[in-house]
């Protein structure tokens, strides 16, 4: 998308009003209407919709809307069943039904891949979540200067007081709250972002199959007082509670856990099944939020992988190892690589505890272990690479291509990044062969992505 030119800002005046036709969605799933070629976002605008709004911001590339009026709702439209939409930053398709939802995250993968990537691969399919709401496994509460827990306004870190959110279990807003109650009954005070000052920062809860929840309290310090109470106050609320530990994070900025940790009652791992095979999680551990979609993005990942028992397989950013397990049982030897010690640790106790023999771990940065791995000849048929939203650095890149497998399955959170990533394994001869879409965040704007890159001379 090219800068506005001077004609168009004749046109998008800010406060101006205008009517037009919705004809699609961006990557923030706001709607996109066109005025004379300048794009406008408009949020809560469905496409088909012909929709009155007016120009709110204007940037480099494109307009922000707001939604005024909308002249011929779309059939897909409905009313938000949750009272905080809008207002906290968590959701952004409550408005919607779910099948346009699933196919505006459709057309945003397939966008990216073709714009972005270069590459002509068809996303086959979306799957859809069969219970979209109260999915998810992680939850991560921001706390407020009175002690509130809510989640962050949208872009911002304004804290919305929220008492039951739909995408998160019962159990976890309910822990959540007896931290926040804890902090009124003994005067204990938030952290401030702006002055480094306070000590409360956020609540974290894991929650497993069972039912049962890990609660861990970050802080801007080593203790707090009154610790015996708050463990008593989170079993108190969330009875099925299996352990509370205290994190300290004294460090500025936007990371939410900091390294070191203590445990306050009981023990400082959650157990949960996922494919069949059980998995210990320690706090940091990486794992995927949304189970049930989990198991089926792991399952299209398998089967992209077409392994037949000959193989070895390298997986980068493996967490827990819960892909690389679900790889051992189909190659003859698997290789987890993941820089986070303490996830190292519990995918090798999660190796031993469900009897994987063929499988070894790696603690390391990606781009180094991939070297390191490369300069020993390691060979692998089959590469697997789970990265953060950023993506991949390009010396990760390099380094799984100059490995020579003839399959590289690229599991993906950001579309964005994914098609740039596309287009720069394009460039070392390996194209993208198939590509799939899961829905492992409904209700937000967030999608998984699954593509198969192929050495184009195997």
């Amino acid at each position: 998308m090219g800068h506005l030119n001077a004609g168009y800002m004749e046109i998008l005046k800010i406060g101006q009003r205008h009517t037009a036709l919705v004809e699609g969605y961006s990557s923030e799933g706001y709607g996109v209407v066109r005025l004379d070629g300048a794009v406008v976002f408009v949020p809560r605008a469905i496409r088909g919709e012909t929709v009155d709004f007016k120009i709110d911001r204007v940037m480099k590339t494109h307009a922000l809307g707001e939604l005024v009026r909308v002249q011929t709702p779309s059939p897909e439209r409905t009313a938000p069943d949750c009272s905080y939409y809008g207002k906290c930053g968590g959701c952004d398709f409550r408005h919607l039904s779910y099948t346009e939802e699933l196919w505006a995250k459709h057309r945003r993968v397939q966008d990216a891949l073709t714009r972005i990537g270069g590459s002509g691969v068809p996303v086959e399919e979306i799957l859809g979540a069969k219970n979209p709401d109260h999915y998810r496994n992680k939850c991560q509460y921001p706390v407020g200067p009175h002690g509130e827990t809510g989640f962050f306004r949208a872009r911002t870190h304004q804290v919305v007081p929220v008492d039951r959110c739909l995408l998160q279990p019962e159990v976890c807003d309910r822990t959540a709250q007896a931290v926040g109650g804890w902090m009124k009954r003994y005067h204990i005070p938030a952290y401030d972002e702006r002055t480094g000052k306070g000590l409360v920062r956020h609540v974290y809860v894991r929650t497993n199959r069972r039912g049962e929840s890990l609660c861990c309290v970050v802080v801007n310090g080593r203790k707090a007082p009154r610790e015996a109470e708050l463990a008593a106050l989170v079993l108190a609320a969330a009875p099925k509670t299996v352990g509370v530990v205290l994190n300290a994070n004294t460090k500025r900025g936007n990371v939410i856990l900091g390294d070191q940790y203590r445990t306050l009652w009981g023990q400082d791992f959650l157990m949960d099944t996922l494919c069949g095979l059980e998995f210990k999680l320690s706090v940091p551990s990486f794992y995927q939020v949304n189970r049930d979609q989990a198991e089926v993005l792991y399952g299209k990942a398998l089967e992209f992988a077409a392994a037949t028992g000959s193989e070895t397989a390298l997986d980068l950013y493996c967490g827990a190892g819960t892909i690389t397990l679900c790889l051992a049982g189909r190659v003859k030897r698997a290789i987890g690589a993941e820089i986070v010690p303490a996830a190292i640790r519990d995918a090798k106790e999660n190796a031993e505890r469900n009897g994987v023999k063929n499988v070894e771990f790696f603690c390391g940065d990606a781009a180094e272990t991939a070297a390191m791995l490369e300069s020993q000849g390691l060979r692998p048929d089959v590469i697997t690479v789970d990265p953060p939203r950023k993506g991949l650095s390009p010396e990760v890149i390099a380094s799984a291509a100059a490995m020579g497998p003839g399959r590289i399955v690229y599991v993906s959170c950001d579309p964005g990044t994914l098609g740039r990533d596309v287009k720069r394994f394009a460039e070392l001869g390996y194209r993208a062969v198939r590509a799939a879409a899961v829905d492992m965040f409904p209700g937000t704007r967030h999608v998984e992505t699954i593509v198969l890159l192929q050495r184009e001379n195997s």
